[in-house]
């Protein structure tokens, strides 16, 4: 959906990564929209699903950014009109006109570092609707950040705003608002719109229902293997995790031994925290424990000493060494952890790397996962999407870990290279007993990989079900619906 929204407003990483095929027609005309600028003198509005506010800047600085009204003076009837100066009384009242329309109270002096959450949201979008040519308004994911109370007055605003002949797209994954708010709703699943349909009666289980896919419940899950799990591998007990965007409120479960625990839900509701803020990438508090140690919380070399392995959902920002070659990004892990791949000299006071054992675990991980490369000196970032996750998870197993996190493990790969991922995933599992929790968005690979499958809303666990529980009993965990 944001990768959507991105083409639509011009992004230039869209330009710069290949471009599109199809057709974008805006008020009756093709266009193809190559910068930010091009879509929004054509009247287009984006707010992004992150902030886009420079935090220096006044609530009035950032909505009248690049339209600030100018006093001219005698510097600037000389030098030029860069030494006019602004009109802050002016931007004041347009500020406030802006914020009045989406029926807020925001101080047009108040710096955007300082302001809530929400009064920044609302500033974001205070921006786009006070150009004078919008016609059209992207919103991605605009009440994530917002209470119950403030999504409620923004969805009073943007109907207004509908009335004022401002077509809007919505994206979120609160189905509530969705069914609320739109006159069409559209599902995005796998890149493609599976469901267009006109919201006269529509109800939230049914929207669930088309995110999840129906044909995935019809399918038979892969025999399992069925054997004894003595023993807790993980214990969490009202885990928190300050994740930006995937933030953890009280979480608390337990994985056994050998066990594959899935942990699904919505974007935004908490999942990726999980993982994220026991591996000590995010401020946590709560309790974990570890094959009945506890870990302290903050602390990453601590997880991984305690033998956690973790496969981020971000490969390339946190996952690869994209500039370093294939045997460096699988051995470097061990290396650091477990002192593998070294070369002692001086009679052990000295440990370099050894280049000649690096290969042969490149070359076992290779073979063993399929990884479809030149060699153990190919540059991580040359590879494939899929084939870039199979090297994140070579890392991993060559720690050999008690217990592995998995997140997003198929995110941005084509469909052949997913399932190889899975069987990866099933193979590991099965061969040497490590307990594993796989992350996801998607429902249906959680059904056919793991034991149970916990689902995340709103930063807590709604609730567990094994994975043969009937599709519709998961639709009701994901949206928060009794019926």
């Amino acid at each position: 959906k944001t990768t959507l929204t991105h083409i639509l407003f011009g992004m230039p990483h869209i330009t710069t990564s290949g471009g599109y095929q199809g057709t974008v027609r805006f008020n009756g005309k093709v266009e193809v929209f190559k910068s930010p600028r091009q879509a929004l003198n054509a009247g287009i509005g984006l707010v992004h699903q992150d902030f886009s506010l420079i935090p220096g800047f006044t609530a009035a600085e950032n909505i009248m950014l690049n339209r600030e009204p100018l006093r001219p003076n005698l510097g600037a009837e000389i030098m030029g009109p860069r030494l006019s100066t602004l009109r802050r009384d002016v931007m004041a009242e347009r500020a406030n006109r802006a914020a009045a329309r989406l029926g807020v109270n925001i101080e047009p002096d108040t710096v955007a570092e300082t302001m809530p959450v929400g009064h920044r949201q609302f500033t974001e979008i205070a921006r786009e609707i006070d150009r004078d040519n919008m016609k059209l308004l992207i919103l991605d994911e605009p009440t994530a950040a917002l209470t119950e109370t403030e999504a409620d007055m923004l969805l009073d605003a943007l109907r207004m705003l509908a009335r004022r002949d401002i077509a809007i797209i919505f994206v979120s994954h609160r189905l509530k608002e969705v069914v609320r708010l739109a006159d069409r709703v559209a599902v995005l699943r796998d890149g493609v719109i599976t469901k267009d349909m006109v919201n006269h009666s529509l109800k939230v289980m049914d929207i669930a229902s088309w995110i999840v896919g129906r044909r995935e419940a019809e399918e038979p899950a892969p025999e399992r293997v069925k054997r004894k799990r003595k023993g807790e591998a993980l214990k969490v007990s009202g885990l928190a995790v300050e994740m930006p965007g995937e933030a953890v409120w009280d979480v608390s479960f337990t994985v056994r031994k050998g066990e594959v625990f899935g942990i699904g839900g919505l974007s935004g509701q908490g999942k990726l925290g999980i993982p994220n803020g026991v591996m000590g990438r995010y401020p946590a508090r709560g309790e974990v424990w570890i094959n009945g140690a506890a870990l302290p919380l903050g602390n990453t070399r601590a997880a991984l000493d305690a033998g956690i392995a973790f496969v981020s959902e971000d490969r390339r920002g946190v996952g690869l060494l994209l500039e370093e070659n294939i045997a460096w990004n699988i051995a470097f892990a061990a290396m650091q952890i477990k002192g593998r791949c070294l070369k002692p000299y001086l009679g052990g006071l000295l440990r370099l790397r050894d280049e000649k054992v690096m290969g042969n675990l490149a070359r076992k991980y290779i073979k063993k996962l399929g990884i479809k490369c030149a060699g153990p000196e190919q540059k991580a970032r040359e590879l494939s999407g899929g084939n870039q996750q199979k090297l994140c998870l070579a890392g991993a197993f060559a720690l050999e870990p008690k217990l592995l996190f998995v997140a997003e493990p198929t995110r941005g790969i084509d469909v052949g290279a997913k399932e190889l991922v899975l069987n990866t995933l099933r193979a590991y599992n099965r061969e040497h007993g490590a307990a594993m929790v796989v992350v996801s968005s998607e429902l249906g690979e959680l059904r056919a990989l793991c034991d149970r499958v916990a689902i995340a809303r709103e930063g807590r666990i709604a609730g567990i079900l094994g994975p043969d529980a009937p599709l519709e009993a998961f639709g009701r965990l994901i949206t928060g619906e009794k019926t």
